[in-house]
């Protein structure tokens, strides 16, 4: 099943995809290309794997760490299927990063990696962006590299019943493919994370973990797109922000 939350009627509602069709729990349908998409889901935290992807370890010349290592994004990045995502007018270097989310369906808390698949609710697909001019200023904590508004898109949906095992992972910047990965080549799969993560920091109910992306993370440019695919595809127009930063 495959769960999203769009604008009906003016109001947010949570609908399932049937075929082509969106339908309300009291059975109000809606095309889906048509429908206006939020966040599938409202996470208190969105945390996120660095280093996960071999060809992204090769790719960089290093060595892969002992133990996967997180950052934070704020979650005033959370943005939509299909949102706009604002680059700076005075910044140069914003880079699409196709990635897999987990989406947390239970409280877990000091889980076991063998009931991980338990506190996960589905996947959905997301753009991890940067903003790699602060790539030097906030190389530790990547805050202002991945946490500016709009960087965080998701979606368009949560796949409930989806095997996150031997599955291609797609990038595209207009009808380009620029990234080609799989979830094989991930060094710690999404159990993983979600029981290494919950050994010290409670997850929630629409939490969010981004699991790392593949190699050939580049710059995108305005008035384009980016989009991500594994089982369906998530379009993030790049905007051209009004606002210089100071």
């Amino acid at each position: 099943m495959e769960f999203r939350r769009i604008l009906l009627d003016g109001y947010p509602t949570d609908v399932v995809l049937d075929g082509d069709s969106l339908v309300a729990r009291d059975g109000r349908r809606v095309e889906a290309r048509m429908a206006t998409h939020l966040p599938p889901v409202s996470p208190t935290k969105i945390i996120c794997c660095h280093l996960n992807h071999i060809s992204r370890v090769r790719e960089f010349g290093v060595e892969l760490p002992p133990a996967p290592t997180y950052f934070h994004k704020p979650i005033t990045a959370l943005n939509a299927h299909g949102g706009a995502v604002v680059r700076p007018s005075n910044c140069h270097y914003l880079n699409f990063e196709g990635e897999i989310a987990i989406v947390i369906g239970r409280t877990a808390r000091n889980i076991a990696y063998a009931d991980a698949a338990h506190y996960i609710a589905g996947y959905t697909i997301a753009n991890d962006f940067g903003l790699h001019d602060f790539r030097d200023t906030d190389a530790g904590s990547m805050l202002r590299v991945k946490g500016a508004d709009t960087f965080c898109p998701v979606g368009p949906g949560v796949v409930t019943d989806w095997d996150f095992t031997g599955k291609r992972m797609l990038t595209l910047v207009g009808e380009q493919v620029r990234q080609d990965g799989s979830t094989d080549e991930m060094a710690w799969d999404m159990h993983y994370l979600v029981a290494d993560i919950a050994r010290l920091i409670t997850l929630v109910p629409g939490d969010i973990i981004l699991s790392g992306t593949p190699a050939v993370s580049r710059p995108v440019q305005p008035a384009t797109w980016s989009a991500s695919r594994s089982k369906d595809w998530a379009r993030s127009p790049i905007t051209l922000s009004k606002d210089r930063l100071p």
